[in-house]
């Protein structure tokens, strides 16, 4: 039977990588997704997972937020909607960690580098074809980098599509790619054998108890539904926006062709134009008013 746990999901994402006991696969995850000269060796996890912090609904950022051994902060998050201002929210997190690890007495030299990395189940960019965008400070003239201060990496997972077929032989990050998409479609004992790697062992053995453990799993189908509300409620607002859109642009249209009536009632009366910014202050029935006025006395002159 199918694990039928997606690790895209909040919850699920949260306790896979943001646990002490799995820190050896958001490792591996970090260094597939970084791939620094030197890799990461051990990490602190400074927000662990707290079934409590989603029983009381509080975690407003579920996001995963790490230091290493050389105090380099690292911030994994998975966003599952894209809303408008998403890219710049991402870096305004990654400036706003950089700036926080100075105190009043600190100095700038020990500002630490900041990974800031955002795993998204949506298309940032509609016309970018690649999964993996990597952004650094830098001069656009020489090409020079600005290293040790900030990187944003983003992964656009939807575009991803890789096979079963090529992952025995794909790199880390597209092994844990797949793993992200596919995961909740295997059997447990399918999926240990697909990915052998003890980082990964680790992050299946996760989900699949997840989907045996009652509590977590009621946590996991709440969250499951909180993201198809949420999904729901996004996509009822668009639908109602474009339908007041089209409704707007009919109403604004039958202004214009009102006022333009008005205008050619008055040339043919002789009568002075009347002033268009004063006419559209006038709602459509008072303007329709004038228009039958207009018209009357139109007729009354040919009779």
């Amino acid at each position: 039977m199918p694990i039928g746990i997606k690790p895209i999901n909040d919850f699920a994402f949260k306790k896979t990588f943001g646990t002490v006991e799995n820190k050896p696969a958001l490792i591996s995850l970090l260094n597939a997704i970084l791939d620094l000269a030197s890799p990461i060796v051990d990490v602190t996890i400074e927000n662990p997972y707290n079934l409590q912090d989603f029983l009381d609904d509080k975690l407003s950022i579920l996001d995963i937020k790490a230091i290493d051994e050389n105090q380099s902060v690292y911030s994994v998050e998975m966003q599952l909607t894209i809303l408008d201002g998403l890219v710049q929210r991402i870096v305004f997190y990654g400036c706003e960690l950089y700036a926080d690890q100075l105190r009043a007495s600190d100095d700038y030299t020990e500002l630490k580098p900041v990974y800031s990395i955002c795993l998204a189940n949506g298309i940032l960019w509609k016309d970018a074809t690649n999964v993996h965008h990597s952004f650094r400070l830098t001069d656009q003239a020489s090409g020079r980098i600005l290293g040790e201060t900030i990187q944003i990496h983003t992964i656009e997972l939807p575009r991803y599509n890789l096979t079963e077929v090529d992952v025995a032989t794909a790199s880390t990050l597209d092994r844990w790619l797949y793993w992200f998409l596919h995961a909740h479609k295997y059997e447990p004992a399918a999926l240990l054998k697909l990915f052998p790697e003890t980082a990964m062992q680790l992050a299946t053995q996760t989900i699949t108890r997840i989907s045996e453990v009652t509590e977590d799993k009621t946590m996991y189908d709440a969250r499951e539904k909180a993201i198809r509300d949420h999904q729901w409620a996004l996509n009822a607002a668009h639908r109602e926006g474009k339908l007041e859109g089209k409704l707007e642009g009919k109403l604004e249209g039958k202004l214009e062709g009102e006022i333009k009536l008005i205008h050619t009632l008055e040339a043919i009366l002789g009568l002075p134009l009347s002033n268009e910014a004063d006419l559209k202050k006038q709602n459509l029935q008072e303007l329709q008013k004038l228009t039958v006025v207009l018209q009357d006395k139109a007729r009354n002159r040919v009779s």
